[in-house]
């Protein structure tokens, strides 16, 4: 393939990284919780009007807990862990499709002792998302199921 092809397709490699596309912190430290987890944009164009991302989190790290107006959806590509999606936790393995509706609580964890990955389909123009008071987080972790999930101690 010549150089004009590399605009339209990019290789991946075995380590979940694709030519041409940086791995970058998943966001800015400080501005809301977060364990181990990384990013790589691999498609923004504002033609399609999306952005399809990939996330990784190191075994026992998690996304953050938020919800905001756009919804997204998100298919696992590597190891097993749980997700939260409103008031209930989910297993998630490979393959897995996820579908976020607008404003609910989520958030991912790698809770099997193993990297996990997937990819992220959303809005390229979204809104910032909200994070939880105190007043809804302990009202989420008074369900034992909830607070074991926040603890990163959920046996399923």
């Amino acid at each position: 393939m010549g150089r004009e092809d590399e605009m339209y397709i990019r290789h991946s490699r075995q380590d979940y990284t694709w030519e041409g596309v940086e791995r970058m912190p998943y966001k800015e430290e400080g501005l809301a919780p977060f364990k181990a987890i990384a990013r790589q944009i691999l498609f923004s164009d504002q033609d399609f009007e999306c952005e399809l991302r990939y996330f990784e989190m190191a075994a026992d790290g998690f996304s953050t807990l938020e919800r905001h107006a756009h919804a997204h959806a998100v298919i696992i590509l590597r190891g097993e862990g749980h997700c939260l999606i409103g008031d209930t936790v989910r297993q998630v393995g490979i393959f897995d499709l996820v579908r976020i509706p607008a404003w609910t609580w989520h958030q991912f964890r790698a809770t099997r002792g193993e990297p996990l990955g997937f990819l992220c389909m959303v809005n390229a123009r979204r809104d910032k998302p909200q994070l939880p008071n105190e007043e809804e987080f302990a009202a989420m972790t008074n369900d034992t199921v909830l607070a074991a999930f926040f603890k990163g101690t959920l046996i399923t």
